[in-house]
């Protein structure tokens, strides 16, 4: 089974985000923010990428398929139907479409995560991107939460595992 991990770095550090990657075996992170541009400490595109590179995970920032300006002060403010109507849009553009079937290449490569800021997937564009390439590779979605990295540590097993010499299509 492919699987695509999403995750969200909103209340934790670079650290532990990094060490949740690592106990669920990512080897790639895929940035669907549209500014990869952060206040918090470590997760800025440059800084994010070597830290990265340092624990063996590739990292690609996929700019075009971040929400749009409108969509985050929509999302912000808490009206949830107009930032998916936003957003949805948003897909439907040339350069988005493109950047989904980049994508789609990408996560059939290696164990992949897609990272935005929000904790919680349901209030983030990340949702609707993990679902639109989960449709295109018949793949299934696993949210990972850098704050439970001892749950996952303790129970390992639960977390989707590919055969890494067979690519995502041989995930148990």
């Amino acid at each position: 089974m492919t699987m695509i991990f999403t995750i969200g770095y909103e209340g934790t550090d670079i650290e532990r985000f990094v060490a949740t990657l690592e106990t669920a075996g990512i080897r790639q992170l895929a940035d669907v923010r549209a500014v990869a541009v952060s206040r918090k400490k470590g997760f800025s595109k440059t800084k994010l990428s070597a830290r990265l590179a340092v624990a063996g995970i590739r990292y690609a920032h996929f700019r075009a398929l971040g929400d749009p300006k409108p969509g985050r002060e929509a999302a912000r403010a808490g009206r949830h139907a107009e930032f998916l109507k936003i957003y949805t849009n948003h897909l439907r553009l040339y350069e988005s479409q493109d950047a989904l079937e980049n994508l789609a290449d990408y996560v059939a490569d290696e164990p992949t995560c897609l990272l935005c800021y929000e904790r919680d997937p349901a209030t983030c564009h990340r949702l609707i991107v993990a679902e639109r390439i989960g449709e295109r590779l018949s793949a299934e979605v696993f949210h990972l939460f850098a704050d439970k990295l001892e749950k996952y540590g303790q129970h390992a097993s639960a977390i989707p595992r590919p055969d890494p010499r067979k690519g995502l299509a041989a995930a148990e």
